[in-house]
């Protein structure tokens, strides 16, 4: 999407669907003859689990409880779980991949958003990708899985892990300031030269005006400021940024500006900054894959075709050839890319 013309809608197109005629004792028994005995067939589970919804993955896990759960009274064994028979099988980052399959979404990006917090450092890439990227409505659904998982708000815990006008856009999308159903062509023209007056216009740079007019404009209001900063600045909204801030809080500035204009695109971006160079980001190539492939993971392949000139399949097997990834790892994730 460019920055002069109409703003382009697009309708999300998952890669992972529902599967027909879905039996969730079937898929409970062959998960349990994958895991039993000597050796495991991991061939078996990605078949079922790549190819099946998230809700379908609910149904199996509460079939497998029912089949495989029940222990004889008097027993000191903990009754059998299909996550907790997952991890005993399967290692590295091909379990990764798996059990993040096994989590509602929600849950699974509570689970990222914690991991990127706790200990010493704080991984602010993550908190950008997931609360700077999204829709409000599944902002709320990640906070209240957070709450029920940990006991903390969501709120709390980013503002206990970050500081200033990073913490303040990070905030501002956890409390869902965006109205993204206003837009007022005059008042865009104003706010656009705000901001340029607040960056380009001046020496140095006030980061705040950027924070809190691009965390409060909805899509189609952000949309119109800026095509008029680009009026009057001949720049971009994201080229300006870019010459006049670094750190976390350009990358989520970025983040906002880029989900604005294509969020396929933003994530097709994110999937070749983790596969370029040496060595692969897996924790972010999965962490994409995982939480976008029943949501909009085509659009993603589309756009990342067109901005690099190959394929996300394509790419995913170069990265195997590189001995980046391999063998049920990466047959996972081409399971979950799915090939047209």
């Amino acid at each position: 999407m460019s920055l002069s013309g109409d703003m382009e809608e697009y309708v999300e197109v998952p890669t992972v669907l529902p599967a027909a005629d879905f039996d969730p004792v079937a898929d409970a028994h062959a998960l349990r003859a994958a895991m039993k005995g000597f050796g495991t067939d991991e061939q078996a589970i990605i078949d079922i689990l790549c190819k099946r919804s998230n809700a379908q993955r609910q149904a199996i896990t509460e079939a497998y409880k029912k089949e495989f759960g029940r222990v004889e009274e008097g027993s000191n064994k903990n009754p059998r779980d299909l996550i907790a028979d997952l991890k005993s099988e399967l290692g590295g980052n091909f379990e990764n991949v798996i059990i993040g399959l096994m989590l509602p979404t929600d849950e699974y990006c509570a689970k990222q958003l914690h991991k990127a917090m706790k200990g010493i450092g704080t991984n602010e890439d993550v908190l950008v990708e997931i609360l700077c990227s999204r829709p409000y409505d599944e902002i709320v659904q990640i906070a209240a899985a957070y709450e029920k998982l940990y006991g903390s708000t969501l709120e709390a815990d980013v503002q206990g892990d970050t500081s200033g006008p990073f913490q303040r856009l990070l905030v501002m999308a956890l409390q869902g300031l965006r109205d993204n159903y206003a837009y007022d062509p005059v008042k865009a023209e104003e706010q656009a030269q705000i901001l340029y007056n607040a960056g380009e216009g001046t020496v140095g740079t006030d980061e705040n005006a950027f924070v809190e007019i691009l965390g409060h404009a909805g899509q189609r209001h952000a949309y119109l400021i800026f095509q008029e900063y680009k009026k009057i600045s001949g720049k971009t909204i994201e080229q300006a940024m870019e010459s006049e801030m670094s750190g976390e809080l350009l990358h989520g500035l970025l983040a906002m500006v880029k989900t604005v204009h294509n969020r396929p695109a933003y994530f097709a971006e994110r999937l070749e900054v983790a596969m370029k160079g040496l060595g692969t980001d897996d924790d972010a190539l999965i962490r994409i894959i995982v939480s976008r492939c029943e949501i909009d993971l085509a659009n993603i392949k589309f756009e990342y075709e067109r901005i690099n000139g190959r394929t996300l399949l394509s790419a995913v097997k170069s990265e195997e050839e590189a001995g980046e990834t391999s063998g049920d790892y990466r047959n996972a994730l081409l399971a979950l890319i799915g090939s047209a």
